[in-house]
């Protein structure tokens, strides 16, 4: 059940909508009447559509997370001596701010 109209959306408005279905829900189980059949329908799209694209986010996200490792692994693999260097000036560095902020 693909939506083809919508294109990524934020985690935010992901949450924004599901919040609105939340909502939507409390107001028919206290209106309850007649069309209820109608709205439960409506509520199951809604809320299938929402499960679909907030699958498709953590997708995208693992997607970059998991070429964004792999690239610094390359890098590193590539360039040992050099991402020594970095790692312990990073290092050295953390440590003086840190030594700094603790007196």
């Amino acid at each position: 059940m693909k939506n083809n109209k919508q294109t990524a959306q934020s985690p935010k408005d992901i949450l924004e909508e599901l919040r609105s279905l939340v909502a939507d829900a409390e107001k028919m189980v206290g209106d309850s009447v007649g069309d209820s059949d109608e709205m439960v329908s409506a509520l199951r799209q809604r809320y299938a559509a929402a499960q679909e694209r907030l699958g498709e986010a953590y997708e995208s996200a693992r997607r970059k997370v998991t070429d964004g490792a792999r690239y610094t692994d390359e890098t590193i693999r590539e360039n040992p001596y050099q991402s020594i260097a970095v790692a312990v000036g990073v290092g050295l560095i953390a440590g003086v701010l840190l030594g700094r902020s603790t007196k």
